[in-house]
């Protein structure tokens, strides 16, 4: 029998900020780093190794260094593109890694009489089979009609990037039945980012948490190298990298929230930690505006934090109820901004009417909706003498 490490969700380049983005990287470099001393017969990465079906260079460079590292240690791959890295040309980029002899793509397929099936990839003994993830769960209807082209007595792995109905919990999104898949010994599964298990159905998490609620709630990334040995056998790896430090703080003041945040920050240890800032509350006074970010991140560095993030999703302005008697409904526009701007004194009320009438611009006939938005974008500034 074998052991094979089951790998999902790398996301390389999904990070914006580049000290995220290389934390995301050695993070997969631990990965293949502990797949090539653990002496493993294969490697599976099911789906989303890149963020993007056309990931920049300078990711392609160092991702194909560690595929390099994995072929010297003579570990084959195998691999099934994502609903990211996928592209309805059928070309990506992961057909650049199996030209070049690191991996192996496995998604081979034929329609036979309104059937999917899948051929199998054979490696000692052991039948590898696989579909790619789509946007946007387009997959999940040819998942309901696909069948294998079998290979009696061998040990048969389904690799699928895709949401099945006993992980979804209360997601509102499609997901396919575990009952219409065909039967097989591992399911090698991708595109939630959770550590899940259902009977052998298996989800081994992302390689690095994705976004500042994955950092929250997963902390780090984490793969899986399955044993086949007796019955299956799972040893989760744990790819801690940086510790996190979640920092919540209810704001009804943002006259005040710098102090408030900084004195808080100032009591915690932040030494090359990853500092998780998240603001919410109402605010009574002052504006989102109001509350110095750049500050308070300078205040991390001081204190020797890796990096900061800020999550602002839950930090409200108190809404501005307007009493407006409308004597004249055509002229309701008017009214309002003529009450409003009497309650609220400003300069900026002047260019009210201005910026109404520029929104209201209507997108001309053949007219890309980039170019439309650019013009948008222009004739406000030139209103705001931006």
């Amino acid at each position: 029998m074998v052991r094979f490490a089951h790998i999902a969700d790398v996301h390389l380049g999904g990070w914006k900020q580049q000290p995220m983005q290389d934390l995301n990287f050695q993070s997969f470099k631990k990965a293949i780093g502990k797949c090539i001393n653990s002496n493993l017969d294969f490697v599976l990465f099911a789906g989303d190794l890149f963020d993007s079906a056309y990931p920049p260079i300078e990711i392609l460079k160092e991702t194909f260094a560690e595929f390099r590292r994995l072929k010297e240690a003579k570990i084959p791959c195998f691999m099934i593109a994502g609903s990211h890295d996928y592209s309805v040309s059928g070309k990506t980029f992961l057909d650049v890694l199996e030209k070049a002899g690191f991996c192996k793509n496995i998604a081979d397929f034929e329609e036979v009489n309104e059937k999917i099936v899948l051929n199998p990839t054979i490696i000692q003994n052991t039948a590898i089979y696989g579909y790619p993830g789509k946007k946007s769960g387009l997959e999940i209807e040819d998942l309901r009609r696909i069948k294998l082209n079998d290979a009696p007595g061998m040990f048969k792995i389904l690799m699928l990037h895709t949401t099945i109905d006993k992980a979804k919990g209360t997601l509102p999104i499609d997901s396919i039945e575990t009952t219409l898949l065909p039967k097989v010994d591992y399911y090698a599964l991708g595109h939630l980012h959770i550590d899940f298990q259902y009977e052998n159905f298996v989800y081994p998490g992302p390689i690095f948490p994705n976004n500042f609620q994955e950092l929250e709630e997963l902390q780090f990334g984490s793969f899986y190298i399955v044993d086949t040995s007796s019955k299956i056998n799972l040893q989760k790896i744990e790819l801690k990298i940086k510790e996190i430090e979640s920092i919540s703080i209810e704001i009804k003041n943002a006259l005040t929230a710098n102090e408030k945040i900084i004195s808080e920050i100032n009591q915690r240890d932040l030494d090359d930690k990853i500092v998780l800032l998240r603001v919410s509350g109402e605010l009574e006074n002052g504006k989102n505006s109001d509350i110095k970010f750049s500050q308070i991140e300078e205040q991390t560095k001081k204190q020797g934090a890796y990096f900061m993030l800020r999550n602002t999703h839950d930090l409200k302005t108190k809404e501005v109820e307007l009493e407006v008697e409308v004597r004249n409904s055509e002229n309701i526009e008017e009214e309002t901004i003529k009450i409003y701007s009497e309650q609220n004194p400003s300069d900026f009320n002047k260019l009210i009417p201005e910026l109404i009438n520029c929104l209201s611009i209507e997108k001309q006939e053949g007219e890309k909706t980039e170019i439309f938005n650019k013009r948008l974008l222009e004739e406000a500034k030139k209103i705001l003498k931006f």
